[in-house]
């Protein structure tokens, strides 16, 4: 068999893979698993588990490698599965020599299983330049690493190093080779998108970088942004989301939660109200855009009123995607030391908060009614308007659409988490 990826958790994980793929031919790596694991959550390891045992099982002369987040922090725990043969970090991942070794040492007695630095002392990251499946519809552009916050939650900073940027003549240059390639919207992605460019000479902003991309490269049709911490968000950013159509109306704020005493047990660096006007300021700016958020169910502490407090914020700033995380305690984190909510509190919660993200979504949907968006097609009959809602394409038209094309639709329905329309043009 080749080289099968099999990936766990953020979009960036995902972008990774693409990577790591590139590398494993590179290096000539025959007959191996790779699993790119998260550590977002107790439940995002517990199923990298699962499924390294199940890999296992099915294919148990292959060679067997985990790497990630979960695999960076954990790594002696998964060196002790019988199953896994190498663990590898989530820098040493980035490397064809690492393939090469485990190509030659895989048959080997006595080899050592584990290949990860320590990720503390990484002070670069690369421009790697994705290609994902969605053939010439979008490709992700990493342009950061790491994070130097310590929300008392997560255990993102020990699997991903501190914050780091990559150069913007490198991110440019990368932008326009995927452009050249055919590629219509481009994803700027990383951990901490807004730390962008503190580690830089001069300390260019996210704002800066986005000016940048859509001033040296005129070809470019789409620009999106991933997941942002709003409180740091740059003028320079709000500017050209203000003026630049090809910046998408689209933002996913790394939100957590919607009360202010648990977004400080969180460590978090802004208010529920700093998060309301924040929405209300882009939605001045540009009427159409569509926010997305991060929540927590049941964080420790958390009473009745404060989950109340995370229910409203998602009226109170028109959310239309919401990811739901029931906590998770990460063992080392300060919230795993906090008064702990009951399982089962938790799980009430977290179907609660994924009720309201339902509504929130079918609002959403039912405000798009009756208008016209320019759809970019990932299938054939499936696409993303620019604020990133789903649509079906009604199938009884006759098209010839392939991945990668933009078409005028019109909106004529809806399921209950996409968009129905009318190929017009």
């Amino acid at each position: 068999m080749s080289v099968k990826i099999i990936t766990f958790g953020c979009r960036l994980n995902s972008c990774e893979s693409d990577v790591i793929r590139q590398k494993t031919e590179e290096a000539g790596l025959k007959d191996a698993i790779i699993l790119n694991t998260c550590a977002v959550t107790a439940e995002a390891t517990r199923q990298a588990r699962q499924a390294i045992r199940r890999a296992r099982r099915e294919h148990p002369s292959t060679c067997l490698i985990v790497t990630g987040c979960a695999a960076q922090i954990e790594a002696e725990n998964f060196a002790k599965m019988s199953e896994v043969d190498f663990v590898i970090g989530n820098e040493e991942k980035f490397r064809t020599g690492t393939y090469r070794h485990v190509q030659t040492d895989f048959l080997l007695e006595d080899t050592e299983k584990i290949i990860v630095n320590d990720i503390m002392s990484i002070k670069e990251t690369a421009g790697h330049m994705a290609v994902p499946s969605e053939r010439r519809a979008r490709a992700f552009l990493q342009v950061q690493n790491g994070c130097n916050h310590r929300c008392t939650f997560c255990t993102i900073p020990y699997g991903r190093g501190n914050a780091r940027s990559v150069p913007m003549g490198v991110v440019v240059e990368n932008a326009k080779k995927l452009v050249a390639e055919s590629y219509t919207e481009l994803v700027i992605t990383g951990v901490d998108l807004t730390s962008y460019g503190q580690d830089l000479p001069g300390n260019p902003s996210l704002g800066r970088l986005v000016l940048s991309i859509l001033h040296h490269v005129p070809k470019l049709k789409r620009l999106r942004i991933s997941s942002i911490d709003s409180i740091e968000i740059d003028e320079d950013f709000l500017k050209a989301f203000a003026e630049e159509e090809r910046l998408m109306p689209h933002l996913h704020l790394s939100l957590q939660a919607g009360d202010d005493l648990i977004l400080k047990r969180m460590k978090r660096r802004h208010s529920r109200a700093d998060t309301i006007n924040f929405c209300q300021k882009v939605r001045r700016l540009r009427p159409d855009t569509a926010f997305g958020a991060d929540i927590i169910a049941g964080f420790p502490t958390e009473t009745e009123a404060m989950f109340a407090n995370s229910m409203r914020i998602v009226d109170e700033c028109e959310l239309a995607f919401l990811h739901v995380f029931p906590f998770s305690p990460r063992p080392g984190t300060p919230a795993a030391r906090m008064p702990q909510v009951s399982q089962n509190l938790i799980k009430e919660r977290s179907a609660r908060l994924r009720e309201k993200g339902r509504q929130a979504m079918i609002h959403h949907l039912d405000k798009l009614h009756g208008s016209m968006h320019d759809v970019l097609i990932e299938t054939e009959n499936k696409g993303r308007t620019p604020n990133y809602t789903s649509v079906i394409l009604e199938k009884s038209q006759k098209m010839n659409l392939t991945s990668g094309h933009c078409v005028k639709a019109k909106i004529t329905g809806r399921t209950e988490t996409a968009l129905i329309a009318h190929y017009a043009a």
